[in-house]
C-alpha cells in the first residue's frame, strides 16, 4: 500500500511507502493520504501524528514525473488540487503532525513536510523545490508556505534556482526545527509525539488556529482569533485540569472536553 497506518498509544505514524520511485507522490498516494488524514482527524484517540517516508533514502523525492509526464493542462490542474488538498488537511488537522524528514523532501515532498506543523530532519536529508528544472511550478503549496515559513528570499532562491539545501542549512533558515542523527530521528520524532500527545487537545487545537491566523491575518485580526479562543479555553473541562494539576503539583489528565 502506497501509505501504511500504524499507532502505538495516542500517536499515529503515517509512512509514504513506496520506495522503489523514492516515495514519490503520485495519484494514488496523495489519495491515499487525503484518506489518512482524514481518519485520523476525526480520531479522538488519535493526539499526535508522525509522517516519514519508507526506505533509507528518501522521506518524499517530489511528485511523480512519470505520471505528470503526459498531463495536460487540466489533469495538472486537478492533480494539483489534490495535492493542495491534502497539505491543507495536514495544517488543519486537529493534531500536531510532526515530519520526521529522513532523507529527500523535493518538489512535493518539500511541500509535504511544510504542511506538517514541526519539521525534524535527519543529517542526511535534502530539501528542495526543483520544480523549475522540468519547466513547471511548484503545484502542491510550495509558493505559498514557503516564503512564510523562510521569507520571500529564501522562498525566491530555491524555488528559482530549483537547487536543494543540506539539512544543517535548512535548519538555519528556519526550514526545520531541529537536526538529528539518521539512526536516531524516529526516536526523537516520537519523543516530542508523544510529549504533545499528554497535552490538552482541545488547546492543541486552538493554539493551531491561532498561530495559522498570524500568517493569514492583520495584526488586529489575529489577535482578536486569539481572543476569542482564549477565552473559549477557560468554558473547557481541559482548563480546569490543568490549572489544578499545576497548582496540586501533579501531572494533568487531559480529555479534550
Amino acid at each position: 500500500m502506497a501509505v501504511e497506518l500504524t499507532r502505538e498509544g495516542a500517536v499515529a505514524i503515517v509512512t509514504v511507502a513506496r520506495p522503489e520511485a523514492l516515495n514519490a507522490l503520485n495519484t494514488e498516494t496523495n489519495e491515499r493520504l487525503a484518506n489518512v488524514v482524514s481518519e485520523l482527524s476525526a480520531d479522538d484517540a488519535v493526539r499526535a501524528v508522525v509522517l516519514t517516508g519508507a526506505g533509507e533514502t528518501a522521506f518524499v523525492a517530489g511528485a511523480d514525473i512519470a505520471e505528470m509526464q503526459h498531463f495536460s493542462a487540466e489533469q495538472a490542474r486537478r492533480f494539483a488540487a489534490l495535492g493542495q488538498a491534502v497539505m491543507s488537511g495536514i495544517e488543519a488537522a486537529p493534531q500536531p503532525w510532526i515530519a520526521a524528514v529522513n532523507g529527500f523532501a523535493l518538489g512535493g515532498g518539500c511541500e509535504l513536510a511544510l504542511a506538517c506543523d514541526i519539521r525534524l530532519a535527519s543529517e542526511k536529508a535534502k530539501f528542495g523545490q526543483p520544480e523549475i528544472g522540468l519547466g513547471i511550478t511548484p503545484g502542491f503549496g510550495g509558493t505559498q508556505r514557503l516564503p512564510r515559513m523562510v521569507g520571500e528570499g529564501w522562498a525566491k532562491y530555491l524555488v528559482l534556482s530549483g537547487r536543494h539545501i543540506r539539512a544543517e542549512e535548512a535548519l538555519r533558515i528556519g526550514l526545520v526545527q531541529a537536526v538529528h542523527p539518521k539512526d536516531d530521528l524516529m526516536a526523537q520524532a516520537m519523543k516530542l509525539a508523544a510529549e504533545l500527545a499528554a497535552k490538552s487537545p482541545l488547546a492543541m487545537r486552538y493554539c493551531k488556529a491561532a498561530v495559522h491566523a498570524a500568517v493569514s491575518s492583520d495584526l488586529a485580526t489575529g489577535q482578536g482569533v486569539e481572543r476569542d479562543l482564549f477565552a473559549l479555553a477557560f468554558a473547557s473541562a481541559d482548563q480546569s485540569e490543568g490549572m489544578a494539576a499545576v497548582l496540586e503539583k501533579r501531572p494533568p489528565e487531559f480529555t479534550g472536553h
